[in-house]
C-alpha cells in the first residue's frame, strides 16, 4: 500500500457563528499513531467532524490535502472512498438496514476494489466479529439498534477491519468501554494497524487506551489549537499532572 499523508495547515472551523478550531496545524502519515488529548471544550471531536465534512461546521480557512489532494473540496463520500475513516463518539442506530448489508455496501461502494459478494463477504464479517468478541448472529441485527454502548464502539472497529481505511479518526473509541471492552477494541486496532499500517487519530481524554495502543505522537489541544506535541510520555504526564501546566 502506498504512504497517505493527511496535512491539516492553519484550519478554521465554526459552527453557529462560533469559532471552534483557530488555526489547527497537524501532519499523519500511513504506519502512525497519532493520539490527542485535551480539556472538554477543546474542539477535538469537532476537528473529526470537519474533516468529514460534517454540515453544521463550515470550514473558514486553512487548507487540509490528501496525498496533495485538496480534501475540503471534496463531498463526504469521496472521502470515505479516498481511504478516511471515522468510528463516532457516538455511533447512531440505522433501523430497518442489517448489520452485514450496510457494511458490504459500504465496502462495494469503492469502485476501485472488485465487489464482494454476499457469501464471502459473510465469512471476511464473521472472522471480524470473532476478533472483537462478537456473536454471529450481530450480522443480522439492525445497525447498532439495541446494542450497548461498548458494543456499538467493538463495532465501529469492525467496520474499520472491513473497510481498511487509509486515515482512520477514532474519536473517542475508549469512552463507555469496560477494562475487558477496552482490551478487545484495542486488541482489533492494533490488529488492524499491524496488518495494514494505516494512520490512526485517537481522540482521548484518558490515557488509559494508551497503556494498550502505543501511540508515536501524542498531542495536547487547547482552544482550538495543538499548543504541545511529544512522545507517549507525555500522555503519562498529563494523567499524573493534568492539563494546568499547558493549558493558560
Amino acid at each position: 500500500m502506498n504512504k497517505t499523508t493527511l496535512k491539516i495547515s492553519g484550519l478554521r472551523a465554526k459552527i453557529e457563528n462560533k469559532e471552534i478550531l483557530k488555526g489547527l496545524n497537524l501532519t499523519i502519515k500511513s504506519g502512525e499513531i497519532h493520539a490527542i488529548m485535551g480539556p472538554n471544550g477543546s474542539g477535538k471531536s469537532t476537528l473529526c467532524n470537519v474533516l468529514m465534512n460534517h454540515p453544521k461546521y463550515e470550514v473558514t480557512g486553512g487548507s487540509v490535502t490528501l496525498d496533495d489532494q485538496n480534501l475540503l473540496e471534496m463531498e463526504t463520500d469521496e472521502r470515505a472512498h479516498k481511504g478516511l475513516f471515522l468510528a463516532f463518539q457516538h455511533p447512531i442506530e440505522i433501523p430497518g438496514v442489517t448489520f452485514a448489508n450496510f457494511l458490504r455496501l459500504a465496502k462495494n461502494a469503492n469502485k476501485k476494489e472488485k465487489a464482494i459478494g454476499p457469501a464471502d463477504f459473510h465469512k471476511v464479517l464473521k472472522k471480524s466479529l470473532g476478533t472483537l468478541k462478537m456473536n454471529d448472529t450481530f450480522a443480522e441485527r439492525f445497525v447498532n439498534a439495541g446494542l450497548s454502548g461498548g458494543e456499538r464502539k467493538r463495532a465501529e472497529i469492525v467496520q474499520m477491519s472491513i473497510l481498511k481505511p487509509r486515515i482512520a479518526l477514532l474519536d473517542e473509541i475508549d469512552s463507555g468501554l469496560d477494562i475487558d471492552a477496552l482490551r478487545v477494541v484495542a486488541k482489533g486496532i492494533n490488529d488492524i494497524f499491524e496488518k495494514e499500517k494505516p494512520a490512526i487519530l485517537i481522540i482521548t481524554h484518558y490515557q488509559r487506551i494508551l497503556n494498550h495502543i502505543k501511540p508515536h505522537f501524542v498531542h495536547i489541544m487547547s482552544d482550538g489549537k495543538i499548543i504541545k506535541s511529544g512522545t507517549g510520555a507525555l500522555a503519562h504526564e498529563l494523567e499524573k499532572h493534568g492539563y494546568e501546566k499547558y493549558v493558560k
